[in-house]
């Protein structure tokens, strides 16, 4: 992949290259963690677990080597009553951790490192010791995810156009890459050079992973072998040529997801059959944000699956709808400000009860109270400065 598409994705100037640094971090006056829960046989998290009392975890993803950019991973914490982000330090020796994700048991932290020797890393939270990294195999890794049953990391390369998964044994610590697949086919869409995974991500019922690639316009649909770490395909799903799309995100139900697309300026709703593992992507639908292309970045729908946000860069806003037929239908009701510059990434809290969004291009988080009846938002305070603040993590 050449610069130029990596400028047009980070929008902050080329890569840098090589792999993550393996230093020790460094923590400035950066408070220990929660104790986190003991280990159950199943890794699976308890309900004490997600929802823990007090001030809670916030880690942020940023760009170290951009101008401006982080020096490590943002550590924080929030009121989950008022939102207030309160800063704890910085987690340095991770660089370029763009993308964040956690395990299911909470213990281990996991950082895509977005250059263009594409790695993974992971950190124990209990004293935040960097486990290593291990190589994607392909260019610009910019999404992860762990698999539900906590034994695998599976990643999507950007400037590749590949997704890749990596074992994880019993302390969290990442093991050799066991499978890379590209998206070789079909040809890119109009305007693109070639594919790029976007995300990568298990669906509710835990029997697919999908694949969403933004070069070729497909979610892709795979069968993990759970003892082998291998992919194999089993379906794909074409978005009209040239949506561009770039995030997936499934409803509580599970048999509808919301597909966000960034080139075309739309999202469209999806229908998702578990058995076979068959995606249907909708007619596209308006974000709201009038002409031209806001470029849509993320959507999130509420835990009660009554409402879904979509996050517009382009026009720094969010944008509200109703989901209503079970999920099966998206309904726009209005976009709010999102008092910040390039909204790259919006997460709700665990309850749903916060929206978080990351701005890229001002450095901040602004946070905003869910309302859990109409779904409305409002601003919780300031904007928190996180420089150049590209992924927050409200845990």
């Amino acid at each position: 992949m050449d610069s130029a598409g990596w400028s047009r994705r980070r929008f902050v100037g080329a890569l840098a290259g090589g792999s993550a640094a393996a230093a020790l971090p460094a923590c400035d006056q950066a408070p220990e963690p929660a104790a986190p829960p003991a280990r159950e046989s199943s890794r699976s998290p308890s309900r004490s677990a997600r929802r823990p009392s007090g001030p809670r975890p916030l880690y942020l993803g940023t760009y170290t080597s951009a101008e401006g950019g982080g020096k490590g991973i943002g550590l924080a914490t929030y009121d989950p009553a008022t939102g207030r982000i309160t800063g704890t330090g910085t987690l340095t020796g991770v660089g370029d951790p763009s993308y964040l994700a956690i395990h299911p048991d909470r213990r281990t932290l996991y950082a895509v490192n977005e250059r263009e020797d594409g790695a993974v890393t992971a950190v124990r939270l209990s004293d935040r010791k960097i486990l290593g990294s291990r190589s994607t195999g392909g260019a610009a890794p910019c999404h992860l995810s762990v698999h539900p049953g906590g034994r695998w990391l599976l990643s999507a390369d950007y400037g590749s156009g590949s997704v890749s998964v990596h074992p994880i044994d019993a302390s969290g610590a990442l093991g050799e890459r066991t499978d890379l697949v590209r998206h070789s086919s079909p040809p890119p869409g109009p305007g693109q050079e070639g594919p790029h995974a976007h995300q990568i991500i298990t669906s509710p019922d835990g029997g697919h992973v999908l694949a969403v690639d933004l070069g070729t316009d497909t979610v892709y649909t795979y069968r993990l072998d759970e003892k082998a770490g291998t992919l194999t395909e089993a379906g794909r799903a074409q978005a009209r040529p040239g949506a561009g799309p770039r995030h997936l995100t499934f409803h509580p139900g599970g048999r509808y997801a919301y597909l966000a697309n960034e080139v075309d300026n739309t999202v469209a709703v999806c229908s998702y059959d578990p058995a076979s593992g068959r995606v249907r992507v909708g007619a596209a639908q308006s974000t709201g944000t009038g002409p031209g292309t806001s470029y849509p970045a993320q959507i999130v729908v509420t835990p009660n699956g009554r409402y879904a946000y979509l996050a517009n860069r382009g026009d720094n806003s969010l944008t509200r709808y109703a989901v209503e037929a079970d999920g099966a239908r998206l309904r726009l009701l209005d976009t709010v400000p999102v008092d910040g510059d390039f909204p790259r990434q919006i997460a709700l809290s665990p309850e749903g009860t916060l929206l978080f969004a990351a701005n890229q291009k001002s450095g901040t988080v602004t946070v905003f109270h869910v309302d859990g009846a109409s779904g409305a938002l409002r601003r919780a305070g300031d904007p928190f400065p996180s420089p150049v603040a590209v992924c927050a993590l409200p845990l």
